[in-house]
């Protein structure tokens, strides 16, 4: 496909606009694309979209009051509205709120990414060690007793293989 602009090249940067149910497409060589960058919302920011996703995230019926950040008086409403944070204590503050958000939006709360190299093995072997303990504590919850013992003696021998 030859680009909308230039006609010579062949088009590489495909914009879809959806505007009122109404759909455009432009196809751009690169080279046009570059010079011509209007066809991108300007307005588009990543504040704009993850204060558009706190707002979807919580429906009406688990709609709480919001306190203020201790240090800098900013609400959850203020930081909803603006997608940014007023300092660094706010993550604290609206923490209780904002883990379901990410839990929501990714699948789970905590970090499930590589580990850095320079981190060392010590490192993962730690997370291993944490992964265990939790599924200790559901067998132990679920009655699954053979699978917790053999959880628990998982766990003593990467502990005695760090000493």
């Amino acid at each position: 496909m030859l680009c909308d602009e230039c006609g010579k090249n062949e088009a590489r940067v495909h914009v879809t606009h959806i505007i009122n149910g109404k759909k455009t497409e432009n196809h751009l060589c690169e080279e046009c694309a570059k010079k011509n960058q209007s066809f991108l919302n300007s307005n588009f920011s990543m504040e704009n979209l993850f204060s558009a996703m706190l707002n979807n995230a919580f429906s009406a019926a688990t709609y709480l009051p919001s306190k203020g950040c201790s240090k800098c008086g900013m609400t959850y409403d203020e930081f909803r509205n603006t997608g940014k944070f007023g300092c660094s204590d706010c993550i604290d503050t609206f923490k209780s709120r904002l883990m379901p958000v990410v839990k929501n939006i990714q699948g789970y709360d905590a970090h499930m990414g590589k580990i850095p190299k320079r981190a060392g093995g010590s490192y993962k072997i730690q997370k291993d060690i944490e992964k265990l303990k939790f599924q200790l504590k559901n067998a132990v919850e679920k009655e699954e007793y053979e699978e917790a013992a053999w959880l628990r003696d998982k766990i003593r021998e990467i502990e005695d293989n760090i000493k």
